[in-house]
This record gives structure tokens, sequence and C-alpha cells, in this order.
């Protein structure tokens, strides 16, 4: 079965995102091995359209003509073709209320949408993923966040600089890293990543137990979830029923909350599982945390840390929480919890983030178009045909506005 005509679509959502599914380098390869890939001019991309040019791929404004269309963020609902293929993050399929009108658009213009976060092996673990960069560019900008809070030493953000073999390098110069202790909750591609960038950073990882006994100063730990979640019976935990029924368990989190100075949230939080803490827990002085770098970026109320009040951006990615009132102030002041909670992480690393994505995309995920049917591609198929894909059929009410 032939690859459908393709084309790497504009990004259209605001703030914009920079970051693109396939470099010049990577649709130049596929056009000499004749899959029909053309590209969407885009001055926002991180690969100008002159990069494509150079290497003989089609810059065109007109994709009407082509079938299945990749991006990144999600579309604007203005901006959908009726009828094509579309593969990108859509952030629907946890019922996102400020995504609502998007799934219903897809809906009734007969998208098919591919949602790569839903696409899956057989053992369900996700094939593709921004992931890991997401983690890396995070733990940064937590870092980021506690020098501009604490002054006590400097470190340019990664937007700034090339790549991040240019970040590595200004690590090795840091010499004056003050002790701090940071709690880093994920131990998949966000977690490794995040975990990357703090021990290249220097801090030195030490286990949970080793951490809550008061070890080290300039250290961070790595939480898995039996670290932070229990069972309020006292039984033993067991992972599979904490991720058959998170909503079981209960927030065990609290007494790392009174040793760390950083909390670097990296975690996939279904909506049922417990919150780290509440904010009344975040009102208790002995409540540590004054920065947060909350990865995961669910909104709250509907998150794993009520302090996450909405996405902040690149341009401006810190926000001030005050624990007594619950609502937003000024970053950096006596109180107040400093929380960076950027929903593109990778878009600070662009072209490390794009290159890693493509060639996944390239290696595991374009191979399922040219077969005649693909469970991979089903299992990420949230809408077609103007109905909701066969593993997103519990969507309906959410699609329907109810």
């Amino acid at each position: 079965m032939p690859y459908p005509t393709i084309a790497v679509i504009r990004e259209g959502k605001v703030p914009p995102d920079s970051r693109a599914p396939l470099t010049p380098k990577q649709v130049a390869k596929l056009r000499e091995e004749g899959v029909d890939v053309v590209v969407q001019p885009s001055p926002g991309r991180v690969f100008t359209d002159d990069e494509y040019a150079e290497l003989g791929v089609p810059v065109v404004e007109d994709i009407s003509d082509r079938e299945l269309l990749l991006g990144v963020k999600e579309v604007p609902v203005n901006h959908l073709i009726p009828g094509k293929t579309y593969c990108f993050f859509a952030h629907v399929a946890k019922e996102q209320p400020y995504n609502q009108p998007l799934l219903r658009a897809l809906l009734d213009k007969g998208i098919r949408m591919i949602d790569y976060e839903y696409l899956t092996d057989e053992e369900g673990r996700r094939m593709i993923a921004f992931g890991y960069w997401a983690g890396m560019v995070g733990a940064h900008n937590a870092m980021w966040t506690y020098a501009q809070r604490t002054g006590k030493f400097m470190i340019p953000r990664l937007k700034d600089l090339f790549d991040y073999e240019a970040a590595k390098r200004h690590y090795k110069s840091i010499s004056n890293l003050p002790p701090v202790r940071v709690v880093l909750t994920g131990t998949g591609r966000v977690g490794k990543g995040a975990a990357r960038v703090l021990t290249d950073m220097g801090l030195r990882e030490v286990s949970p137990e080793e951490y809550l006994a008061g070890e080290g100063t300039s250290v961070f730990t790595q939480l898995r979830v039996q670290d932070y979640a229990r069972r309020p019976d006292g039984a033993a935990f067991k992972k599979g029923e904490y991720y058959a029924d998170g909503g079981a368990f209960e927030s065990d989190f609290r007494k790392f909350a009174e040793v760390s100075d950083v909390f670097v949230n990296g975690i996939f939080w279904d909506g049922k599982a417990p919150a780290f803490f509440t904010a009344e827990e975040m009102r208790d002085p002995a409540f540590r945390i004054r920065t947060i770098g909350d990865i995961t970026c669910d909104i709250a109320p509907a998150a794993s840390v009520p302090s996450t009040l909405y996405a902040s951006t690149i341009a401006e990615p810190v926000f001030g929480y005050d624990p007594a009132s619950g609502k937003e102030v000024e970053p950096y002041g006596e109180g107040v919890v400093d929380v960076m909670s950027i929903d593109n992480l990778p878009s600070e690393l662009p072209r490390d983030a794009s290159r890693a994505f493509g060639k996944v995309f390239v290696k595991r995920i374009l191979p399922e178009f040219g077969e005649e049917e693909s469970w991979v591609l089903a299992r990420g198929t949230i809408t077609e045909g103007g109905e909701l894909g066969k593993y997103f059929r519990y969507l309906k009410d959410y699609a329907s506005g109810s």
C-alpha cells in the first residue's frame, strides 16, 4: 500500500511553537526514497523555509491536495481542512475543557485525527513523544527559576542557546552552585530527561531514603510512584493496582515537600490518582518548596499540582502563587511559590527535539501508513469520518459539550 501524500504544516497555535515533526534533512531523504512530502512555509519554525528549499523540498502555501498533514501542537479550528488526516498533539482525550471546541470541529469537519500521544506498541508503551526533551528543558527552567529567586548563581535560558551542547558547556562553568535540594517525580522519558540535566548541572543523585535522611546539600532524588503514593488502609503497595485504580490511593508526598527547595513534576497524571498535595497543605509553614517546575502542566483544579493555575509561556515562564489566597501574584516574593508551567517546553530546544522526534516518526510511525490495516494508527485515532474512534467513544458527552 503506497504512502499518502504528506505536508508538514505551519504551526498556528498561539503562543507559537518552533518545532517541526520532520527536519529538512529528514524530508529530503524521504523524497529521495519516493515519499511525496512538501512543507508549508512558516516564519516561526526553527528550520527556515530556505533550509528545506536548499535540499530540494517544495515549500508551498496551498496544501489542499495533501492527504496527511503533520503538525506538532493543536491546529486552530479555523485552520482545519475538512476531510483530511491530521497528526498532532490534540490534548482532548482527557476532556480538557479548553479544547472541547477543537474536538467538536474535528468531528464536524470529518477529519481523521491521529494523536501522537496515543500511538502505542503492543504493550501499551508510547512509540513517539517529545517527553525526554520536555524533561530536560523543564528541569533546566526549574533551576533557572530558583536562580532568579535566590540570586546565588546564573544560568541562561535554553531558548537563548543554539542547542543542548552549548548548555552543557555552560553547566561546566558553574562554580557557585548553592546548596539546593530538588525532588523529581517520574521515571519515564520526562523523568530521564530531567535527571540528565540535573546531573549535568552538577547535582548529585541520592536515593529517596538518603534524601529524607538529609543526605547532601546540592542533591536531587528521583521518585517512583511507590515513593509518593500509598494505600490508605496501610496495605502493601502494588504498582499494578495503582495504575488500574489510582483513585484508591492517597498521596505520601508531604515528607518530601518538607525537605525540598525545588519540585520538578514529570509524571503522567490520569486525573484519578491523588494530587501530590492540596492548596491547604501549601499553606502549612512546614511546606518548604518555593520553586515548582510543573512539566506535566495539568491546569488546576483538575491537576496533580494545585498551584498550576495556567500554562505559562516561553516569553513569560514564571508566575507567583500565593498559598494564603490561592491566587496569582508576582513571583519571587516572600512566602510566594514560583511556578514554571510552560506546556511547550521542547520548543526551547527545537532543533534537538525535532531531530529526535522526526527520526522516530520515520522509523516507527510512517511505515504504519503503508499497512492495509494498522492497529497502531487505530489506537491513536480520536476521530474519523465524523465519529469518535474506537478507543475514544468515552468522549461522547465531552464532544457534545455536556
